[in-house]
């Protein structure tokens, strides 16, 4: 049975399209209130279903340091398709809120300014305020819900798999977690204990930026666990986004393909 769910925000509807391969959805720019001391306004991108009906889950969509561009956007509208609400949330909220790059050097550039200016506190804070948003959003405040994320939202999506409202984290090339964490601190591998849900961790075996004996850190940090470590073979670091020169699409679907699974298992379907 289907409820009929807001599609509007605090920002006025934008789009409304058909992903390649999937179903209609909406898509908005939504302002989340800050609700906790330490939180700021967060300006998000909601892509939902747009056949009126409650979504089967919600999934974070953390990006890379290119903010909350086109090519993260999609996956969100990619992930609404399959009948999840996706919030794409900004990971640099107090020096680039509204922060949209391409993937030259000089963007890569400003947007490593800003991921040098970022916490971990700060990010586990902003994640909180979304998880709660999002389900608050669902009208199913204790559910639990899916994350995904990509080079540095990767690394971020390790950090938001040991919040209690997140069920399934996948991190895609998250570097640094071996050695160390936003903002300073021990490597972020060492919080894989708190994590209550499940995590799948994605390295491509020509990926530059996380070497060997990071990898071999990570599978060790898995070992033992519901968690994962996922070698793909032929990729290198980015090899998820359409609109990077690193793309492979093969491994871009398998990624799809075993980040749908996990959320398919642990989201179940909530309609």
């Amino acid at each position: 049975m289907c409820r009929a769910v807001p599609v509007d925000g605090d920002d006025a509807l934008i789009s409304a399209s058909v992903p390649a391969g999937g179903a209609a959805v909406h898509g908005s720019w939504q302002v989340l209130a800050a609700a906790r001391p330490g939180q700021v306004p967060l300006r998000a991108w909601l892509a939902a279903p747009a056949d009126g009906c409650l979504p089967r889950g919600g999934v974070l969509v953390l990006p890379e340091v290119f903010g909350i561009n086109g090519w993260v956007r999609s996956v969100a509208d990619r992930l609404a398709a399959q009948g999840y609400a996706a919030l794409a949330v900004p990971l640099f909220a107090r020096t680039a809120p509204e922060l949209e790059l391409g993937y030259d050097q000089a963007s890569l550039l400003e947007g490593r300014s800003h991921k040098e200016r970022t916490t971990t506190a700060e990010l586990l804070l902003d994640l909180a305020q979304a998880a709660d948003w999002l389900r608050a959003w669902l009208g199913r405040p204790e559910a639990g819900l899916g994350c995904v994320g990509f080079c540095f939202g990767g690394h971020a999506a390790l950090l938001a798999a040991t919040l209690p409202q997140v069920a399934a984290s996948c991190d895609f090339y998250g570097a640094g977690v071996a050695s160390g964490r936003p903002g300073g601190g021990p490597p972020s591998l060492e919080l894989v204990p708190a994590i209550q849900g499940r995590l799948l961790c994605f390295c491509g075996d020509e990926d530059g930026l996380i070497p060997e004996p990071d990898v071999l850190a990570i599978e060790r940090a898995l070992r033992d666990s519901r968690h994962r470590l996922i070698r793909v073979p032929g990729a290198g670091h980015g090899f998820m986004c359409e609109a990077r020169e690193a793309f492979r699409a093969a491994a871009a679907t398998e990624g799809w393909r075993q980040m749908l699974a996990l959320f398919a298992e642990e989201l179940g379907d909530g309609r």
